[in-house]
């Protein structure tokens, strides 16, 4: 249930802490001590906490049709970046957290993900096909300016000439571009900012700790000059609140070297939806039924729609308007020819693993 006595925070995309859907039982505030306490308690700050996710396996692999990768790493668990509308929040209910605050304030790394990698790709069975960062939570999220998680993975990657496909919400992604360069250079490298909208007012409420969305742009720009394939996917679409972007975004993309372009219809799982209506009565109060009701068309009148081929788009009339228009402004700006695809044949172990393997 959500903490009512919970409003918007500085830096935080969620308003409260739903319980967890796998718990025995909730919590409930007093509505007669409720008043007082919000007027003589000083709440403390909510800081982010970081732990180490004690991993065995690094590689998760999926046979979902519809989307364009079997297999993807997650350096991190939660994300600080705080984008309510993130579809990956239900995942901290598996660790006994709440999908809402605590996802975007309890975070988990592996720390040994180099060896991991090392570990799974020299494995004799392993057969290479791209792998994705960034599928479930940002892979450039603030903590690995300390951390460094992700670009632990990239020097692996790189080392053992595997392909990588990395989506991202922030311009961070800028500090790896000496790996990422390389990678290009051998066809074994792509990069997808996400930019949901360019209204920065819009963003900063909607996706809080993110890199601003003209930063992110300067980024795509800054990659394709280093020779490194970028694109943009238009994500989420909103529905009444951010679609009135997608030319804008596509064509600002476009001016700033990207090749390509996607883009995801807003999807709401599990507690997704508690969030994102509790998120957009706050900031949006007056747009809030709108948004929900076109959402709910798109969804055949449901909140979410989880079927794989309809999820990603929607269906109906507002849907399909949404896909021509995509479609004709990636025709005009020229986005989206054919290029070749990334380049598993060059895949092979480091001289110094196949020596060591060899002892054994």
């Amino acid at each position: 249930m959500a903490d009512p006595t919970q409003k918007s925070i500085k830096g935080r995309g969620a308003l409260s802490r739903p319980a967890v859907r796998f718990d025995a039982w909730s919590r409930k505030a007093d509505g007669d001590h409720l008043d007082y306490a919000l007027e003589n308690e000083e709440l403390p700050p909510l800081r982010t906490e970081v732990r180490i996710d004690p991993a065995r396996t690094i590689i998760s692999y999926n046979e979902s049709p519809d989307i364009p990768f079997d297999r993807s790493i997650n350096p991190y668990k939660g994300c600080e970046h705080g984008c309510i509308y993130c579809y990956a929040r239900p995942s901290h209910a598996y660790l006994g957290l709440s999908p809402g605050l605590d996802f975007e304030t309890k975070l988990f790394y592996k720390d040994n993900a180099p060896e991991l990698l090392g570990k799974e790709l020299t494995k004799p069975s392993y057969r290479p096909q791209v792998i994705a960062l960034g599928a479930n939570t940002d892979p450039y999220q603030p903590i690995e300016k300390e951390l460094g998680v992700t670009r632990s993975i990239l020097e692996v990657l790189n080392e053992f000439h595997h392909p990588v496909s990395i989506v991202t919400k922030s311009a961070m992604v800028e500090r790896d571009i000496d790996i990422l360069a390389a990678m290009a250079k051998r066809n074994l490298a792509r990069v997808f900012l996400s930019i949901t909208t360019l209204d920065h007012e819009i963003s900063r409420h909607l996706e809080p700790r993110t890199s601003a969305p003209a930063r992110r742009m300067e980024a795509v720009r800054t990659l394709s000059a280093a020779g490194v394939p970028t694109g943009v996917i238009v994500a989420p679409v909103i529905p009444a609140l951010t679609d009135k972007d997608i030319e804008a975004v596509l064509e600002a993309a476009k001016d700033s070297g990207a090749e390509s372009a996607d883009y995801v219809v807003v999807r709401l799982p599990f507690e997704v939806k508690t969030l994102f209506v509790e998120w957009l009565e706050e900031h949006f109060p007056q747009r809030a039924g709108h948004v929900m009701s076109i959402i709910r068309q798109m969804r055949g009148g449901r909140d979410n729609d989880p079927n794989f081929g309809s999820r990603m788009r929607g269906e109906g009339e507002f849907a399909n308007l949404l896909k021509m228009r995509f479609d004709i402004a990636c025709r005009r700006l020229g986005l989206n020819r054919e290029r070749p695809p990334l380049d598993c044949s060059q895949f092979k172990a480091p001289s110094r693993t196949a020596a060591q393997l060899s002892l054994f």
